[in-house]
């Protein structure tokens, strides 16, 4: 059997059970408990799933959300120069509307942004306050505001985006792997979805932190974003991976 069969079987049995013994996959595929360790650290580096003593776990797809204070404050250095970084790439590019997603990191952009850029849409109040504050002409999206977030959401904000185009959309996430861009809440993640299929140019911002979490629901796949700012931490094998589908990697 060669190693990409292995991989496949590997990954299914996860996809079944949620957790595999490297004594179990060898006695499976009749090689040597070497010859799977190999195969899990692989599949560790493809963010495939999370290695562990004696085997590996799949990833989780469910995590405890931080509210808006506690992400505001995680990796702020970080999420400081990513929002430097896209303004000066929004400068280069010129002018447009814009789709701001709510997030902790497209938050600090809004500041930052060429006074060329605008109208802003956004379903985030902070930031449309934000936006109105700093002289841009402003729109908030309708819908029911999650308490976590504090984003607009629902039937009512997908169906408002719908009714938009604008050049550039830039969106957060909590989570990118080898599949896309992920977030916990179903809700939120149509909005994103949303904005992602409105947008003519899509931005990601995140830290590097982000790279190889896997959350509940993707709401784009690596080829629907065209440029992901982070930081130097970015692993080497997942920026290969974006770039591979057409994703332009800028490092703050």
């Amino acid at each position: 059997m060669y190693a990409e069969q292995r991989y496949k079987l590997i990954v299914d049995r996860l996809n079944e059970t949620g957790r595999v013994s490297v004594t179990e996959l060898a006695q499976r595929f009749k090689v040597t408990p070497e010859t799977i360790r190999r195969d899990l650290d692989h599949l560790a580096e493809q963010s495939l799933l999370q290695r562990v003593h004696g085997g590996a776990v799949a990833r989780r797809t469910v995590v405890v959300e931080p509210d808006t204070g506690e992400r505001a404050q995680t990796n702020r250095a970080q999420k400081n120069r990513i929002a430097q970084a896209c303004a000066a790439y929004l400068a280069r590019r010129g002018t447009g509307s814009l789709f701001v997603d709510a997030g902790s990191t497209t938050s600090l952009v809004v500041p930052l942004l060429p006074v060329s850029f605008g109208p802003v849409v956004t379903n985030d109040p902070a930031i449309a306050g934000t936006a109105a504050k700093a002289g841009f002409s402003t729109r908030i999206l309708p819908g029911n505001i999650r308490h976590v977030t504090l984003a607009a959401v629902g039937a009512e904000t997908v169906a408002a985006v719908e009714q938009l185009h604008t050049d550039v959309a830039i969106l957060g996430t909590n989570g990118m792997d080898k599949e896309g861009f992920t977030t916990p809440d179903i809700e939120e993640a149509a909005v994103k979805s949303a904005f992602v299929t409105m947008a003519a140019f899509r931005i990601v911002v995140a830290d590097s932190s982000k790279a190889g979490v896997t959350t509940l629901r993707t709401f784009a796949a690596l080829s629907d974003v065209d440029v992901l700012i982070t930081d130097s931490g970015l692993p080497t094998h997942f920026a290969d991976i974006a770039k591979k589908n057409g994703i332009e990697v800028v490092y703050a």
